[in-house]
């Protein structure tokens, strides 16, 4: 059978030989290391601690919620105590309310984890509130919290559950490695989301260039007849959400204000962690306080995917695995096509954290920008069939509305214009920053118009 895929994009060398082969490696912290947890790992609310300075906590216990309606808990991943409550820089960029604790060492498991919930005979409200008390957000690099994607309303018709293990960003091979070494796990968590739309099809998307994940997975769902595997064309952005759904079904999320959802054309999509994340939420009461990330990139001494508690200063990390083999010109978070860059190592990993590439002098150039030369490359690869060349020019222009009348606000940034353009233009730099001061614009314009009416 052919390949799927979608239309456009571009064809990245995948560089997942570094750490294709490499099994997944558990790092614990070091005892009386500090652990930090930011209070937004996810789209929507922060949260607020609910423990105080000098608290005894355990592993899995919850330490910070909100009662707002997009937003998810957090837990502690270590047994310790609360030492600090401060600001503190998140590998994306931002400065944020951080619970600091000290880890003693034992790893003392809060109770109630180890239970699992007969989820054959709960409710589908049960279901989508134990796992939302797990935590369980977006591992694929959104965090949107899970609960709130797995109860779409009820006038929306699912048909169709696509786990998304394209895992399509360059280098990166966590995923990879969870497919081959826990299928298991990302089975029983596409049940429990069939549970909550039994008409649905479960359906796992994987890219040609991991034949043993097909391989391995397609033995495990064989005797299941309403999960199967899908053979993904390797091509990027093949993971992202909009192209997988027209990969797999031929439907396309239409571009709308405001913006559609796959759940308006009968889909639900989750990455391959989240998926897992369910299934020990679940079968385990375990809540997310763990994930396996891909360290490479030609600095690093040891390359490879480790599973690592969430909390864990990326500098702690790297020294656990033996540190670099020569100086680093540059820190990615994530993958290199959408992860942003990182100034320094000192930063807690969130839930979201997936990757960290370091760099060479020579991986990390970056050509200066030229003058575009109207080749139209830009607009040929562009999944969303946009016009980075021209969302660039207003871009620079600081031309707000005129860049959202032009649809700049349904770009992904998934960088495939960048990537292309033989004049080396930061289209998709420039068209981000634009979509934060656009978007700050239609919020204002927003607020503007319902004080407005209240006042009537």
């Amino acid at each position: 059978m052919q390949a799927l895929t979608f239309k456009r994009g571009v064809h990245p060398d995948d560089c997942k030989r570094f750490t294709a082969d490499k099994p997944i490696e558990v790092i614990l912290p070091k005892e009386n290391s500090e652990m930090f947890y930011p209070m937004s790992q996810h789209i929507g609310a922060p949260c607020e601690p609910i423990v105080a300075v000098g608290d005894y906590v355990k592993a899995g216990q919850k330490i910070a919620e909100t009662g707002a309606f997009v937003s998810s808990p957090i837990f502690s991943s270590v047994s310790g105590t609360v030492k600090d409550i401060r600001p503190m820089l998140t590998p994306g960029g931002a400065t944020v309310k951080t619970i600091v604790i000290e880890n003693d060492g034992k790893f003392e498991m809060a109770d109630g984890i180890g239970k699992a919930l007969d989820y054959e005979n709960m409710s589908n409200a049960e279901i989508c509130a134990a796992i939302k008390a797990a935590g369980v957000v977006g591992l694929g690099g959104a965090g949107f919290p899970t609960h709130i994607k797995l109860a779409p309303p009820p006038d929306k018709k699912i048909d169709y559950i696509i786990v998304n293990a394209a895992e399509c960003e360059p280098y990166l091979t966590c995923d990879y490695r969870v497919m081959l070494e826990q299928p298991e796990k990302i089975i029983r968590g596409l049940k429990v989301m069939l549970k909550l739309h039994p008409n649905a099809k479960g359906v796992i998307g994987i890219e040609n260039n991991k034949p043993e994940a097909i391989k391995v997975l397609s033995e495990m769902v064989k005797d299941i007849p309403n999960i199967e595997v899908a053979e993904l064309l390797m091509k990027y952005p093949q993971g992202a959400e909009k192209q997988l759904i027209y990969a797999v079904t031929k439907r396309e999320v239409p571009s709308t204000t405001p913006p559609s959802l796959p759940a308006d054309v009968g889909c639900i999509v989750d990455n391959v962690a989240t998926v897992m994340a369910i299934g020990d939420a679940i079968f385990e009461s375990k809540p997310l306080m763990d994930r396996v990330i891909t360290v490479s990139g030609g600095a690093a001494k040891n390359p490879g995917n480790y599973q690592m508690k969430i909390g864990m200063k990326i500098s702690d990390l790297m020294e656990a695995i033996g540190g670099f083999k020569e100086e680093p010109a540059k820190f990615i978070a994530g993958g290199p096509m959408m992860g942003p860059s990182m100034y320094t190592l000192d930063v807690a990993s969130t839930k979201t954290t997936s990757g960290l590439l370091c760099f060479t002098k020579e991986e990390a150039y970056i050509p200066p920008e030229r003058n575009c030369i109207r080749c139209g490359k830009c607009v040929e690869h562009c999944p969303m069939g946009l016009m980075p060349l021209e969302l660039n020019q207003l871009a620079i222009k600081g031309m707000a509305e005129e860049f959202g009348n032009l649809h700049g606000m349904d770009c992904i940034e998934c960088g495939s214009c960048s990537f292309e353009c033989p004049a080396k233009r930061q289209l998709a730099q420039s068209i981000r920053a634009m979509k934060k001061i656009e978007g700050g614009r239609r919020a204002a314009a927003a607020a503007a118009a319902k004080a407005a009416a209240e006042k009537k």
